[in-house]
């Protein structure tokens, strides 16, 4: 499954039958920005103004925009599952971050 992106954001995309559109919102944020376009290159265009439309309004309200992950998050696992892992990275010669990382891209 490929990925809409756009200034470091990215979409979240439905297809709504009833409507014969795709209906799109900006995924990782908080603040709820939605676009819809009935073609590919509707919906994309839809896609970047929103992004820019959010940018904007932040600005002018003087508020910071919401930003996408930052690519740090805490994982809560068992000691089991830690030990087993640490050993894995230790292993490969790598940090548990690298490791992990290196893991979890597997799935993406």
């Amino acid at each position: 499954m490929g990925t809409m992106t756009y200034k470091g954001y990215a979409a979240r995309i439905e297809y709504s039958d009833e409507d014969e559109s795709f209906i799109g919102r900006i995924a990782g944020i908080q603040d709820v920005v939605g676009f819809h376009g009935d073609s590919v290159a509707a919906l994309r265009a839809a896609f970047e103004e929103a992004v820019d439309d959010y940018l904007e309004a932040c600005a002018k309200v003087g508020r910071a925009p919401q930003k996408p992950f930052s690519g740090k998050f805490m994982l809560r696992v068992s000691p089991e599952i830690h030990a087993h892992a640490a050993t894995m990275a230790e292993a490969r010669g790598m940090s548990l971050n690298a490791w992990a990382a290196q893991a979890l891209a597997l799935y993406r």
